[in-house]
């Protein structure tokens, strides 16, 4: 059987940067407009109605939008603001305001471990959508149809082990044929206790100090998708 391949997004298949430099803040300066001119479409007003539950009751879409920016300056891991972000950026993808960088490294071995029979599948705590998004518009172009699953936030927490063994659940796949890449140790150490393999992405451009010995937490520890053998 053909390993299972699962990766991060941010900092491992693409710079952390593009998310804190253009991502996040083009989310930010939108917000308010998209409130403001989205707020009745079903899907959107789900989502806001379940943050002003989350701040007690009804509340004015304008407290509302204040309170999305807010936690987006706080890096906040919420659902809502993860759907909502997605919705957003599909405006700017589809508006061509900016496209997706993606690592060389991971083009080529992507493209090699799908034409090698590996299944590929995401885990990102960004929304399914916005993944979905991220992969389709690439600088590389269309690289979504090398995967065969997304998972976000919904699955459970990146740092719970039980969030993994449910990813191995939904995939029918038992956690040792499957392999975790991200740079973040803790999501590591968590699919680890579930069965999986997995490797540590501790790319230069992204960590210019390097975690190597006890920082990599006993995860193999590569620079590049290069460096990787399912």
């Amino acid at each position: 059987m053909a390993r299972t391949i699962l990766t991060d997004i941010e900092g491992t298949t693409s710079p952390i940067s593009f998310v804190k430099d253009v991502l996040f803040p083009y989310a930010r300066r939108e917000m308010p407009r998209f409130v403001r001119v989205r707020g009745h479409d079903p899907e959107v007003r789900r989502w806001l109605d379940e943050v002003a539950t989350g701040l007690g009751g009804v509340c004015q879409d304008g407290m509302i939008a204040e309170t999305l920016q807010g936690w987006i300056d706080q890096d906040l891991k919420h659902t809502a603001l993860k759907a909502l972000q997605g919705m957003l950026w599909a405006e700017g993808y589809r508006n061509g305001d900016f496209r997706a960088p993606v690592y060389p490294d991971v083009v080529r071995k992507l493209q090699a471990w799908h034409a090698q029979g590996h299944p590929l599948a995401v885990y990102s705590s960004g929304s399914v959508p916005s993944q979905v998004l991220f992969f389709t518009h690439s600088d590389a172009g269309d690289l979504s149809p090398l995967f065969s699953a997304w998972f976000d936030t919904e699955t459970g927490g990146k740092r719970e082990a039980e969030s993994y063994a449910r990813i191995a659940r939904r995939l029918d796949v038992p956690p040792a044929q499957i392999l975790f890449l991200s740079d973040v140790v803790a999501e590591l150490d968590a699919a680890r206790d579930a069965g999986m393999d997995t490797v540590l992405l501790d790319r230069p451009q992204d960590y210019p100090q390097s975690r190597t010995g006890e920082a990599a937490g006993g995860h193999r520890r590569v620079e590049s998708f290069d460096e990787i053998t399912p």
